[in-house]
């Protein structure tokens, strides 16, 4: 299974991965808008930032009049306090509004990019068939591409914040600690500055403690989302094939593999949280003990009476933000931890989509080629096995419009593979198929492809909804004999649990009645209907689409007998032999 290498958290990898993550939305047609919302996110997060700035001497202005005991210097302190930190609110609420309407954008751009990775060049067969190991694909297109774009916007803004309250607070605490004498041996010592030096000094002790601590955690995180994922699919599995489990008895071995793949997100999630427990330990105790730092060297110089209780306040108040800016990276460790491990099962699941359409490249392959007559031609077409041992022999042979044709042969003969072949999903072998220049195709497997969606929209895939009329939808079921269904069209349900196999088979020829193709492939396409429900769906075809062909796999001498012509593949030495008739 795969598994994310044990890297460096940074380094130039990881770098040229988030480059080419982030240039897919921010050099899109999209990028100006999203440009303007990250201006004003950006302006709103430094807002904040000098929110906090005026807010510290607002409270200290609070402070000092407390500790005089000036009534009137306080009320006014306190109501500008008060003014400020409404402001602040206000600011603080619409910069993380901002950040999300640019986030769900973000997403919204790089999930359709994927989308037509993985989908429109059909990548998701071909890795199938090449047997690529990239694990739950949709997952990483779902949570994946969730987390990266919430973590890179989230991270460089808290990332941008920390640097620009650095900036803010280090002179303010520079100044207020500048002339602090500290005690060294029972000696009183100035030094310029000393609290921003303790901050330095103590996010560079706890930056390395932390990293030595979680460094584990990417490879961890990168496995928990595939046990996760792993373990979600069969149950959706389990619930979309409840009804062949309950007829097979197989509740109990479904339930052990089940628990099987959970005991997997078990051991991950139990070394995660070893992991995070060690590392909330560390940075647990790191906050708990900085909290005191600024109290403690600030005490000699408060008790000598050289520093009032506002400017020991405003300290510790700039401490605590100068060493959250410095100690951005041990407060961000987990986080940085999963965006690592999301950038690595995204950029592995790209590679394997480039790989996959590098090796179709490379090979000559079954070449689709369009001509202007209305013929289906295979020309010197062999197909082999992805292994590469030959499964049919060089073959010639021709369809014309309106031909019925009937695909004989025994099991494993390579009757699907044949018409996979012309689908465009199988390339392995040579030759080329020539196809009708705009023909109109469709395939029907034995168990059609039915969309949780309205009934309308499972009939009328793949095309859109509104695509067809009601009337003619109605027409076309109640053609097929499903007319139970007609008044249906706005019902939305999960279609393949609600219909037999029989009803399923006989929605997907209203499709066709539908979409009326030049071509149509049928492959088990009746299996699940009787015979003179078998016979009238093929008599409607030939009745409401005469022009049209045929091609049939004919696993059932019933079938053979709707068709005028015969391809059989017969064994001919080690592989098969097409005959046509």
């Amino acid at each position: 299974m795969p598994h994310v290498p044990s890297r460096a958290l940074f380094g130039m990898r990881f770098l040229r991965h988030v480059s080419r993550l982030t240039r897919v939305y921010w050099t899109s047609s999209d990028a100006a808008l999203g440009g303007l919302l990250l201006a004003l996110t950006i302006a709103l997060e430094l807002g904040t930032v000098y929110g906090s700035v005026l807010l510290s001497v607002a409270q200290r202005r609070i402070f000092d009049a407390f500790e005089s005991r000036h009534v009137v210097a306080f009320s006014h302190a306190f109501g500008v306090f008060l003014g400020l930190a409404l402001a602040f609110v206000f600011v603080s609420t619409y910069r993380i509004y901002v950040r999300q309407r640019l986030e769900i954008r973000w997403r919204q751009w790089l999930t359709d990019h994927y989308l037509e990775q993985w989908i429109s060049s059909q990548a998701y067969c071909q890795m199938e068939l090449h047997h690529k190991l990239t694990d739950n694909p949709d997952q990483r297109i779902s949570e994946d591409v969730r987390t990266f774009v919430a973590s890179a916007l989230g991270l460089s803004l808290s990332l941008l914040s920390a640097v620009a309250t650095l900036v803010s607070f280090a002179g303010i605490l520079w100044s207020l600690s500048g002339h602090w004498a500290v005690v060294v041996r029972g000696v009183y010592v100035n030094m310029p500055g000393v609290m921003m030096w303790v901050a330095l000094l103590y996010a560079v002790v706890t930056s390395w403690l932390t990293h030595r601590v979680g460094r584990r955690l990417v490879p961890l995180q990168f496995d928990r989302e595939r046990f996760e994922a792993d373990f979600r699919f069969a149950l959706v599995r389990f619930r979309e094939n409840v009804e062949l489990v309950a007829l097979s008895r197989g509740e109990d071995s479904t339930r052990r593999k089940a628990l099987g793949r959970f005991g997997g997100v078990v051991t991950n999630w139990l070394q995660l949280i070893r992991a995070q427990r060690n590392l909330t330990l560390v940075t647990t105790g790191i906050g708990q003990a900085n909290a005191l730092v600024p109290l403690l060297v600030a005490a000699p110089g408060y008790f000598a009476g050289s520093l009032s209780l506002g400017s020991v306040m405003q300290t510790n108040i700039a401490y605590g933000q100068v060493s959250g800016a410095l100690a951005w990276f041990v407060n961000a460790y987990q986080e940085i931890a999963q965006w690592r491990a999301s950038i690595e099962r995204l950029l592995t699941f790209t590679e394997e989509i480039e790989s996959t359409c590098a090796d179709l490249e490379r090979t000559e392959g079954i070449r689709i080629e369009h001509q202007r007559d209305g013929a289906l031609r295979l020309r010197h077409l062999r197909l082999s096995k992805p292994d590469g041992r030959l499964l049919v022999e060089d073959t010639d042979a021709e369809i014309k419009a309106g031909d019925r044709v009937a695909l004989l042969g025994r099991s494993g003969s390579g009757k699907r593979t044949l018409l996979r072949a012309i689908a465009g999903i199988w390339r392995f072998g040579q030759g080329r198929i020539e196809m009708p220049e705009g023909a109109r195709t469709i395939f029907l497997a034995e168990r059609p492809y039915l969309p949780i969606a309205t009934l309308r929209n499972a009939v009328s895939y793949p095309a859109a909804d509104g695509t067809f009329p009601d009337d003619r939808i109605r027409e076309a079921l109640r053609l097929v004999g499903l007319d139970a269904f007609a008044d249906r069209l706005d019902e939305t349900a999960h279609w393949e649990q609600h219909l037999s196999g029989g009803e399923q088979q006989r929605l997907a020829i209203a499709r066709v009645l539908l979409h009326q193709p030049d071509w149509i492939f049928l492959d088990g396409a009746t299996s699940s209907l009787d015979e003179e429900t078998e016979q009238r769906m093929y008599a409607l075809l030939r009745e409401r689409l005469p022009r049209a062909a045929v091609v049939s796999i004919a696993d059932r001498a019933s079938i053979a007998q709707h068709h005028e012509r015969r391809w059989t593949l017969v064994p001919h030495g080690t592989a098969m032999a097409l005959q046509a008739a």
